[in-house]
């Protein structure tokens, strides 16, 4: 067992116990420290899933950009698959896996978009290449070679050689309020700890329950 699985754990192999914790973002603050610290890769990517206007379930990976009480940000294309159904369901869920660490986050809420001054900071704060990037790929939309892509990148450089490169309208930011977060950490036997805050909605306060795992 390496040293990271190692020190997911005390002395006695057990996890550390968290279930005490009476409020889901600092918890989720501690832990998301310790993945950013100790995971080796991307400690911010998260699974999205989503749902289709035929209730098909769909799921992909994103990065988190920021979080806070008011819940868990991220950006897209509004006219890709995850955007149209983001806009057209307004509901979500998202899921940390960070292996190193043995734990799981499981959140679950309804979406809203960001405004446009926080778009327009985080789109600003992005490599001009990422930004010319947004320009130039129509998202989840067929692509008839590599060469299009690139020559539409061409363009948007040249376009936006001198300056800066403006947020284009169809690409912002959505913020998940969520109404449940689950906390799973491994255990041996997989007598795992899993512990779910609850809520109705953003301005009702958490109940917080123990799992069977």
């Amino acid at each position: 067992m390496n040293d990271k699985i190692e020190s997911s754990y005390d002395t006695t192999g057990h996890a550390p116990d968290f279930s005490e914790a009476d409020e889901p973002f600092a918890l989720f603050g501690d832990w998301f420290a310790d993945a950013k610290a100790r995971e080796p890769n991307d400690p911010n990517a998260m699974a999205l899933a989503t749902v289709d206007g035929r209730g098909l379930p769909n799921v992909r990976m994103v990065l988190l950009k920021d979080f806070s009480p008011s819940g868990f940000t991220f950006y897209t294309n509004f006219e890709s698959a995850k955007g149209r159904e983001l806009l057209e369901n307004g509901k979500a869920a998202l899921c940390f896996h960070w292996k190193s660490l043995r734990r799981q986050v499981r959140v679950r809420g309804n979406v809203e978009q960001v405004n446009e001054a926080e778009a327009d900071a985080y789109f600003e704060s992005r490599p001009r290449g990422s930004r010319i990037g947004a320009w130039a790929s129509q998202q989840s939309r067929p692509l008839e070679g590599r060469f299009a892509l690139e020559k539409a990148v061409a363009a948007y450089t040249a376009k936006y050689a001198v300056g800066s490169v403006p947020r284009p309208e169809y690409w912002s930011g959505f913020r998940l309020s969520p109404t449940e977060i689950e906390f799973w950490h491994d255990r041996p036997f997989r007598l795992h700890d899993r512990i779910v805050f609850n809520r109705t909605d953003a301005s009702s306060p958490w109940d917080r329950r123990r799992l069977y795992p």
